[in-house]
């Protein structure tokens, strides 16, 4: 039975592959992962996928030599770098190494295809974001008159945010703001997740702020892919506070730049547009103040002219009010002097009489007392017991007690009457009680 030894199988397998194939193929994949050796040489694992599911998968690999011209080049038309993720047209020849196995050698890289492929992927999430209703959201929200409360997502040894404290700080005007940092990665591919991560930060305490400020400042455009995506882009434009982006690049807008409530070139922007945002309110300021200082002039002026002829009118009013009531007084005056004077000689009159009454009034008085004293003399002397007994009354006693004042007189008492010539001395035979002296 014939054979073959792996080695005389493999290299069949070669030159069979060489002889079938074109010397080479253009190729669309998605470079699932991708390193430099410290050779220079590019080592890839190509990939295509349908939906999260990979359906082919090869090894690919750019020579040193042509790694630094390709690379160069695609960056300098495309603005950004190879890596990992991204999907790019190919020029490849089809190798099979006896030892290595099946795998491409890629030659050339179709930057156009890129570029193309680039703006259908932005083109797709602009869409997505719009579908969802939610790519105005953030323009939609009111900027505050003076924000001076602000939240920075930036990297903090960024010379961008340096530059933008720098000029908040040193305004002219010696505004103040108060800025708090949410440290962020702003480039590779951690980058997104940081950034909303930060995000999350600043909305938990987004009470304490006016307005969110996105920077970067500087750096090679080709790290700026973070900011064309969609759950980045979908959380600025839902973010409830107006978010001011200042990435610091001269290319096409981003997709945050797109949704973000005002885009900015540069750190440094962002930060004039918050100054200029306090100084137009400053000058509104001003133009109401103005306005209101001549209105009040204007009423000062009125208000002045109308308290003059107030004032005319009322000092007429109180002259013609003060000579009507010193008429009415002299009138009441008139009358009351003429009624007092009446009054008085009717009051002297009755003093007069009073005074003769007065004057007679002891001597009446004494005269009718001495009436009364005779009258009471009189009857004092008829009570006296000895005009009494004159008169034929008799006085009788028991034991020296009025017989009257006795509840009982026993028979055989010795009772004694006197009268006003004799005293008689008498034995009670018998004694009853009258019926009608029963008490």
């Amino acid at each position: 039975m014939e054979h073959l030894s792996l080695y005389e199988l493999n290299q069949l397998i070669g030159e069979t592959l060489a002889v079938q194939l074109e010397p080479s193929y253009w190729v669309v994949a998605e470079i699932g992962e991708m390193r430099i050796h410290r050779s220079g040489h590019c080592y890839m694992e190509l990939v295509e996928k349908e939906g999260d599911k990979i359906k082919a998968k090869m090894r690919a690999t750019i020579w040193s030599y042509t790694w630094r011209n390709l690379s160069g080049w695609f960056e300098s038309l495309t603005g950004q770098s190879l890596k990992a993720g991204m999907k790019i047209l190919f020029n490849a020849k089809v190798q099979f190494h006896e030892v290595y196995g099946l795998s491409l050698n890629i030659q050339d890289i179709d930057a156009q295809y890129t570029l193309g492929e680039r703006a259908r992927r932005r083109k797709e999430i602009i869409d997505r974001l719009m579908a969802d209703g939610v790519f105005e959201m953030n323009k939609e929200l009111d900027l505050p008159l003076v924000p001076q409360h602000i939240a920075v997502i930036s990297s903090e040894t960024a010379a961008g945010f340096g530059d933008f404290m720098d000029q908040l700080r040193n305004n002219e005007q010696g505004y103040h703001f108060a800025v708090r940092l949410f440290p962020a990665i702003m480039q590779g591919e951690r980058a997104e997740a940081s950034i909303i991560n930060a995000m999350h930060r600043v909305h938990e305490k987004m009470a304490f702020f006016d307005l969110l400020v996105i920077i970067r400042g500087g750096g090679a455009s080709l790290d700026l892919d973070c900011f064309d995506s969609y759950e980045l882009g979908s959380h600025i434009a839902q973010f409830p506070l107006p978010v001011i982006t200042g990435i610091g690049h001269e290319r096409d807008e981003t997709i945050a730049d797109m949704v973000a409530h005002t885009r900015m070139k540069t750190p440094t922007a962002v930060a004039e547009f918050v100054i200029t945002g306090m100084q137009n309110f400053e000058m509104r300021l001003d133009d109401h103040f103005e306005v209101l200082t001549s209105a009040l002039s204007t009423v000062t002026e009125q208000e002045a002219t109308r308290l003059d002829q107030l004032s005319f009118r009322f000092h007429k009013g109180v002259q013609q009010l003060i000579h009507e009531q010193n008429i009415m007084l002299s009138r009441l005056w008139q009358r009351l002097s003429f009624s007092y004077e009446k009054s008085l000689n009717s009051h002297e009159l009755a003093l007069d009489q009073l005074g003769e009454r007065l004057k007679n009034a002891p001597f009446l008085f004494m005269k009718n007392q001495l009436k009364t004293i005779e009258h009471l003399e009189k009857e004092l002397e008829m009570l006296n017991p000895e005009n009494v007994l004159r008169r034929g009354y008799s006085i009788t006693t028991l034991g020296g007690v009025n017989i009257n004042k006795l509840p009982e007189i026993h028979d055989g008492a010795t009772i004694i009457s006197v009268t006003a010539r004799h005293k008689i001395e008498s034995k009670v035979s018998k004694s009853e009680k009258r019926k009608d002296h029963d008490n």
